[in-house]
């Protein structure tokens, strides 16, 4: 493997994305319907009360986030969404009043699912966040895009929990100066930290 990071990176998003997708369509119904349906305490203990919970609708293969975001929202949390614009846009978020029927949402940018643009800008306490891999330092690696990374960089006080398979942990990630650590992370069998 090449030591320039960005380079690591594209290789180990490419080979575990594949994976990921194969890994989520191999689950027989029956236990997709119950993985991720509500947060283990241990990630309820890190959720202050009246948070603004942001999640991530989930694309094919990622840790599905809809059954947090009606688990929260029947608490009376605000949900939030993330809401995107171009690459040079930062990310924002937007609030989220529907995880049911999702009335609420509109086709985005890169074709996602997202917040309407006359829904309120809100601002998370705590932000569960999809990846393509994790290690057990709470490390993580997205998408690519920056987003995530970018929007915690200036805000770095909120709650970072990472959602993934236990098949996308990985024993060491290349690591740059801009990525941002998770608190924890959550499994379908575990939870990992939280990290320091």
């Amino acid at each position: 493997m090449t030591a320039d990071p960005a380079q690591q990176k594209a290789e180990i998003r490419k080979r575990l994305r594949s994976a990921r997708r194969e890994h989520a369509a191999s689950l027989p119904a029956s236990v997709s319907a119950l993985v991720f349906h509500r947060p283990p305490a241990a990630v309820l203990e890190l959720v202050p009360d009246r948070a603004v919970i942001g999640l991530y609708r989930a694309d094919p293969g990622e840790a599905p986030a809809s059954g947090y975001a009606k688990f929260f929202h029947e608490r009376g949390h605000t949900i939030a969404l993330p809401w995107l614009v171009n690459l040079q846009t930062p990310m924002i978020f937007r609030a989220h009043s529907d995880p049911y029927a999702e009335s609420d949402l509109a086709k985005g940018y890169f074709g996602l699912m997202q917040g309407s643009e006359d829904a309120p800008v809100v601002q998370p306490d705590v932000l569960f966040m999809p990846l393509v891999a994790f290690t057990a330092r709470g490390e993580r690696l997205g998408q690519g895009g920056g987003f995530y990374d970018k929007w915690l960089g200036a805000h770095p006080d909120v709650i970072r929990i990472g959602m993934g398979w236990d098949m996308q942990e990985v024993p060491e990630l290349p690591i740059e100066p801009h990525d941002m650590n998770l608190t924890a992370v959550v499994t379908p069998t575990r939870v990992l930290g939280p990290f320091t």
